[in-house]
């Protein structure tokens, strides 16, 4: 997990709420969203338009953030291969774009090239709304349709759910 300023993701300004309606019903996917959100909240909370603290932050927590990201895409792309997800290929695409992306971001701004943080936090911010929203929704939706009920009421997915 991010070891940011909060665990709850936060209201104001550009921030970003946590609504039910991002849940994909997977307690860890939900919690490594909240993350990704935090993260976000953090970017808007330290653009404060003064570059050597904005460039002395980032240096500190932006390594820790890239690998956070890679850990939750892993996440997922576990479940979705588990369960033979039809839409897996075209998904880890787009998760490895958007690595590929915030790398970049980050290797540009710790050269110097300047990267506007407010800026960089709308990308981060609408990117994982729309991700979550419409490619997440889909494995969500998918893995509701093939699970079972346990005899307690949960859901479960077994290997008979996949075959």
């Amino acid at each position: 997990m991010l070891k940011l300023k909060s665990n709850t993701v936060t209201a104001g300004g550009n921030h970003v709420n946590w609504s039910d309606s991002y849940s994909m019903g997977i307690k860890i996917i939900d919690d490594q969203h909240k993350g990704l959100l935090d993260f976000v909240n953090e970017l808007y909370d330290h653009a404060t338009g003064n570059e050597e603290e904005e460039l002395a932050w980032f240096k500190e927590v932006i390594q820790q953030a890239v690998q956070y990201i890679k850990e939750h895409f892993a996440t997922e792309e576990k479940y979705m291969k588990a369960t033979r997800f039809s839409g897996y290929a075209e998904h880890k695409k787009t998760h490895d774009e958007f690595t590929l992306i915030v790398v970049k971001s980050a290797k540009d701004f710790q050269e110097g090239k300047r990267l506007v943080l407010e800026k960089f936090a709308y990308f981060l911010k609408d990117w994982v709304l729309t991700h979550v929203a419409v490619m997440d929704r889909q494995y969500s939706d998918y893995f509701w349709k093939i699970a079972t009920y346990k005899a307690d009421g949960k859901l479960t997915i077994t290997a008979d759910d996949v075959a």
